[in-house]
């Protein structure tokens, strides 16, 4: 089952990534190492598999 949009959100946030807002249901996230990730989508709609693999690529780019 896909994760949500809300929790790839939470996910970011938890490792230090900061909302940059965005138009739309585009959401701009920015570490302070200088990573970007777009995230777009309602924070209830279904994540796309491209999207969580992204996600998931960078938190444990920024955790290393």
């Amino acid at each position: 089952m896909p994760k949500k949009i809300r929790e790839l959100i939470s996910m970011l946030e938890k490792v230090g990534f900061s909302n940059r807002g965005g138009k739309g249901s585009h959401r701009n996230f920015l570490h302070p190492s200088g990573a970007r990730i777009t995230i777009s989508g309602k924070s209830g709609d279904d994540s796309k598999k491209y999207q969580e693999r992204e996600v998931e690529k960078l938190v444990s780019e920024v955790k290393e």
